[in-house]
């Protein structure tokens, strides 16, 4: 079975739900103290990381609503675990037709189906809930069953030689010989580790 049959069998609803959960785990473990520590992504630190990733959900509401994430901001002042959830619960609602998943949808990287926008948001909740997890020191760890077909699906979109100017992932970084999963997703992504675990 080759990678797009691998994720056109996978419903990336599953995926992103489960990572959704385990991201909410995540920000209820956040600590004040933690709010300003810096992350791996540069442009974060642990409060706008965790405001970004309240909002890519709500972005993923508008896309299942109106097609588009245009008229949501990829920032949100709400940085905690109960506006996440809240938006989760709404984003099932918003998902749960499957007839969303074959439409066609604009997100920040072109015109796609409705499903390679769940996965697309995926990836976000994976990547960056590894910045999150790394940045106040909790665990990176989860079930290489949630990581592969999104890990899949990334290396489809956008291979190594599609790393140009303006691609906002960086040169793929060499994995640590013990990196887990999710590590080397987020190496993969542009992301080193040094420093961080």
């Amino acid at each position: 079975m080759n990678t797009i049959e691998t994720t056109q069998q996978t419903d990336p609803r599953e995926v992103y739900f489960t990572s959704a959960a385990w991201v909410s785990g995540l920000l209820g473990a956040v600590r004040a103290e933690q709010l300003d520590l810096p992350t791996p992504c540069d442009e974060f630190d642990v409060r706008t990381l965790a405001g970004h990733l309240v909002a890519t959900v709500a972005r993923l509401i508008a896309i299942a609503e109106l097609g588009s994430p245009d008229s949501v901001s990829p920032y949100s002042a709400d940085h905690d675990v109960a506006a996440f959830d809240r938006l989760v619960f709404e984003a099932r609602a918003a998902w749960a037709d499957d007839a969303r998943l074959d439409a066609p949808v604009v997100v920040p990287w072109g015109a796609v189906p409705g499903r390679s926008a769940v996965w697309g948001y995926a990836r976000e909740l994976l990547l960056h809930g590894w910045d999150l997890a790394v940045a106040t020191g909790q665990s990176a760890r989860v079930d290489a069953a949630l990581v592969h077909p999104v890990a899949e699906e990334f290396r489809t979109m956008l291979p190594a030689q599609a790393r140009v100017p303006g691609v906002p992932f960086g040169p793929i970084v060499e994995s640590r010989p013990d990196a887990g999963p999710l590590e080397r997703l987020a190496n993969f992504s542009g992301r080193s580790s040094e420093g961080w675990v």
